[in-house]
């Protein structure tokens, strides 16, 4: 009885990615093919090189020559003095094309037999060329007389130090009676026989982070060293990655779980800055830096470029023992820290997490200082810089919610704790839902705690192309009615109840308090059929100012045409004697007592606001994908940076806190500058070596494999 092997999930995605890589090669190279209707020359993009007459014909165009080169090539550094003894393993096809009456009209192209032939080179400080007559025979023999070819190698000391370019150069000619393409195709060669050592890249941003040794170089081609001395060409480069683990201190990791933490985190805590505190000072102190610059030969450029970096990382270490301090004596930062881990533990329920990854703790610690500080921290960005799929979203989350019931237990009943904007289409209903979702969970957690104060809430501003700018009573021009088409179905913007995860919810427009509202209909529900706190009307969104506010990057030229947007940046006017009208603004003529409820009958008969107006400034403002911010996008929103900040501070002497999240730290401090006239600062701080930190080492476990080609043609 035979037995079948059963492939791993990841044996499987690994064997998909070797298939689809080969096939992609395959196709590019004509692996596999016998006949062509067509001429190949137009067919195949990897692997061929044109003849050198050609190329040189139409040398004034760089251009051309990149796309279809006459050779192919290793570029080596040599060990010793000339003369050098080299083994070249030339490998080749030519593509033949046969008279009319041949034995296939159809396909008169047809493949040759591989061309195999090994090229021994001597030669001194000349260069010089070889095989010429070896190759040409060796090409007549499998049926394409005229083609010829040399193994050329040409000695170069411009660099400072010999190297050697040992390339395989079609030297056919371009056009000779019987021949009838003068391209080669499937071309690859082996260099082997010489010792050689590594050239070193000594130009790159952090250098001391990399390894820098580069054993070749490819000319038009990617190189494979597949042992020491021996160099094959290869028409694709592959990387590997592999799955990251995040944590990579000496010691077991700390118990870092929602409940711990929302049960007692100061012990927990403590373990982790002490970890990061050993890493640091093991991988970072003077004397370890001295010991690698000596072993891997720094220069003093990346000694001092290692040395700023080992600053910020102390730097780093700081803050987060600042954080760890505040924890203990400030017994309301504490609160709010341990009502945020309950709070998320409840958004996750039913997920498959239940704990935190340390990087993300750790970013939580170095940033609640902004809670007491606000004006100093102001000062600076914060990026949360790590992989995507790495977890920045919940990191600020947890940021957003700890600041969210920090503002519930000093004061701030009321009103916008963090606006999060996104570039342009980047908000997704997901991005949404799982603002919902950790709003839902505060939200129960509020009213078990016995919090005062209006509900958590989220609101959605994307402006009418996704949900309404307003509602109004009867159509004016494209204005949306109560009984506009589509009307209520067609705004939901929740994949599922934040409260309950049941899917089956209700989209209704309720008259009498002129809301859009999303009602869950599950009867076991905690919200038992009462809206849910999600507006996406922009007037709703500015009527109820509810906890946290997302939308998009455009939005906030509004602000220039939208009075009411006021409330995002300080206090609204005042609050409307009707029940569920919300805050009111400047008095216009389609708001004669400032209320945005159509006809409204409060009259001028106003409420003061509950708390004092300067508290009304978001705490946060979180720009997702920092990195998309350039060029236009970047330039024009820098114009309504400083116009927010000079809104909130006349209005409420204060400034929000910029966190961000990105993929890239490339230019990063300088994007901040330009974007918000402020400093700055990244977490994790880059580790000493590139890819591995204290946060995060890589494993053996396959993650993605990126391949790299080049076309030619």
């Amino acid at each position: 009885m035979s037995s079948v092997a059963v492939q791993s999930e990841e044996q499987a995605c690994e064997a998909f990615v070797a298939w689809l890589d080969r096939r992609v090669v395959a196709a590019g190279r004509g692996d596999g093919l016998d006949r062509l209707e067509v001429a190949p020359s137009g067919t195949f993009w990897l692997g061929r090189i044109a003849c050198e007459d050609e190329v040189r014909k139409g040398a004034a165009d760089e251009r051309s020559e990149r796309l279809d080169p006459c050779a192919i090539g290793v570029r080596l550094r040599p060990v010793d003095a000339p003369s050098w003894s080299i083994t070249v393993t030339v490998r080749a096809r030519a593509w033949v094309q046969d008279p009319k009456d041949g034995p296939d009209p159809e396909r008169r192209w047809w493949r040759s037999g591989l061309v195999e032939e090994v090229v021994s080179v001597m030669t001194g400080a000349e260069g010089g060329s070889f095989g010429r007559k070896q190759l040409e025979d060796a090409f007549a023999a499998v049926g394409a007389p005229g083609l010829s070819a040399e193994v050329r190698v040409d000695v170069e000391d411009w660099h400072k130090e010999t190297e050697l370019v040992v390339q395989l150069v079609n030297t056919s000619p371009e056009k000779a009676p019987g021949l009838t393409d003068s391209h080669l195709y499937e071309t690859q060669i082996q260099v082997s026989g010489l010792p050689t050592r590594p050239f070193q890249l000594e130009t790159l941003p952090d250098s001391f982070r990399y390894d820098r040794n580069v054993p070749a170089y490819g000319v038009n081609v990617g190189i494979e060293a597949l042992t020491p001395g021996v160099f094959r060409t290869s028409d694709t480069v592959g990387v590997q990655t592999y799955r990251p683990t995040y944590w990579h201190g000496t010691n077991a990791p700390p118990d870092l779980s929602f409940a711990t933490l929302a049960d007692d985190p100061l012990p927990q805590l403590a373990a982790l800055v002490d970890a990061l505190a050993v890493y640091d000072d093991a991988h970072w102190s003077p004397s370890v830096l001295g010991a690698r610059q000596a072993a891997e030969g720094w220069t003093d450029k990346m000694r001092g470029e290692a040395d700023r970096s080992a600053g910020e990382v102390f730097a780093e270490l700081e803050r987060l023992r600042v954080g760890l301090e505040l924890l203990r004596t400030r017994p309301e930062i504490l609160r709010a820290f341990k009502l945020m881990n309950k709070a998320i533990a409840r958004s996750a329920e039913g997920r498959g997490y239940t704990v935190w990854r340390p990087f993300q703790v750790g970013f939580l610690l170095s940033a609640v200082r902004f809670l007491v500080e606000p004006d100093d921290e102001a000062r600076y960005v914060d990026t949360v810089w790590f992989a995507t799929g790495g977890g920045k979203t919940e990191t600020y989350l947890g940021l957003l919610l700890t600041a969210a019931f920090f503002d519930r237990l000093t004061g701030k009943t009321m009103g916008v704790t963090a606006w999060s904007r996104f570039p342009l289409r980047l908000l997704s209903l997901q991005q949404t839902q799982r603002f919902a979702d950790a709003l839902a969970g505060a939200e129960m957690v509020r009213k078990e705690e016995g919090i005062g104060g209006t509900q958590f809430g989220l609101g959605f501003l994307v402006g009418r192309a996704g949900t309404p700018n307003r509602i109004v009573p009867k159509t004016e021009g494209d204005e949306i009615t109560p009984d506009s088409p589509g009307m209520p179905d067609k705004y939901q913007v929740l994949l599922h109840c934040p409260f309950c995860r049941d899917e089956n919810l209700q989209m209704r427009f309720d008259r009498q308090r002129w809301k859009l509202e999303h009602r869950c209909t599950s009867p076991t529900c905690p919200m038992k059929g009462q809206a849910l706190p999600v507006y996406v009307v922009d007037q709703e969104v500015f009527r109820f100012l509810p906890t946290v506010v997302v939308g998009t990057l455009d939005k906030a030229a509004s602000i220039g045409l939208q009075q009411a947007m006021r409330g995002l940046v300080g206090p609204p006017q005042k609050v409307c004697p009707v029940p569920w009208h919300g805050f009111t603004y400047a008095e216009r003529s389609a708001t004669p007592n400032g209320c945005l409820v159509p006809n409204c009958q409060g009259g001028n008969l106003l409420k003061p606001l509950p708390i004092d107006p300067k508290r009304f400034g978001p705490s946060l403002r979180l720009q997702d994908e920092l990195h998309l911010l350039r060029d236009s996008l970047g330039a024009v929103d820098s114009h309504y940076e400083s116009l927010l900040d000079h809104l909130q501070r006349e209005l409420c002497g204060t400034r929000a806190k910029i966190v961000a999240s990105s993929a890239t730290l490339t230019g990063y401090d300088r994007q901040v500058d330009v974007l918000y006239q402020r400093q700055g600062r990244v977490f994790p701080q880059p580790g000493p070596r590139a890819g591995e930190s204290f946060w995060t080492a890589p494993t053996t476990t396959p993650l993605r494999r990126f391949v790299a080609v080049a076309p030619a043609a």
